[in-house]
């Protein structure tokens, strides 16, 4: 989390859409071999908890449950020039927007492990306009299970959200329609279109 209060967003309902936008993160933990991080999607429960799943071999899989964990997402990130400054004696920067979460983690039961694999599937096939959507019952069950077998499920109960929404908010708001509007012309509209939601 980025040291400065001004880059601090505390609005718990734009947190967890941005979990329910982005949807993949990473898990860190100590192990008796050291750190570990995991790449998975995460799905919040709306209710104070994530939840993901990792591959039976992983090295955080025989180690996670019953310790603190800390996740992370990513959200739109892009490079500041100070050319768009209206003074380019300036420095470059980087504006981006990321969330950690930290907590202790438990592993799941069987049947929480199927109900996270379904609803990422549903989550994510919801996204894709052409088509019917895939459902899990299209899968020979003897396949599902046999795959489900490979990996083990968890949840994350948050204990502390620590959000980074670093959005020039340290700069004049004539600066920060300048970064906003070169941003978005350079191909990062998302950025630009939350520097300009918090604009004020």
């Amino acid at each position: 989390m980025h040291p400065n209060p001004a880059f601090r967003i505390e609005d718990r309902a734009l947190l967890e859409s941005l979990i329910e936008e982005v949807g993949f993160g990473m898990v860190f933990a100590q192990t008796p071999d050291g750190p570990r991080v995991a790449h998975v999607p995460l799905v919040s429960t709306g209710d104070g908890a994530i939840h993901f799943h990792l591959a039976r071999g992983n090295a955080l899989t025989r180690h996670i449950a019953g310790t603190t964990a800390l996740a992370l997402l990513n959200g739109p990130d892009a490079y500041v020039s100070p050319r768009w400054y209206s003074d380019r004696g300036q420095v470059p920067t980087w504006n981006y927007v990321a969330l950690e979460l930290e907590g202790p983690v438990r592993r799941m039961e069987e049947e929480g492990l199927h109900a996270l694999l379904e609803a990422i599937g549903e989550r994510q096939e919801a996204r894709i306009a052409e088509g019917e959507p895939w459902r899990p019952e299209e899968v020979d069950p003897d396949y599902w299970n046999k795959l489900a077998k490979g990996i083990v499920g968890f949840e994350l109960e948050v204990k502390a959200w620590r959000p980074t929404f670093k959005l020039s908010q340290n700069k004049p708001l004539e600066e920060r329609e300048r970064v906003a509007d070169a941003l978005e012309a350079n191909g990062s509209p998302a950025l630009a279109a939350l520097m300009r939601r918090f604009a004020q």
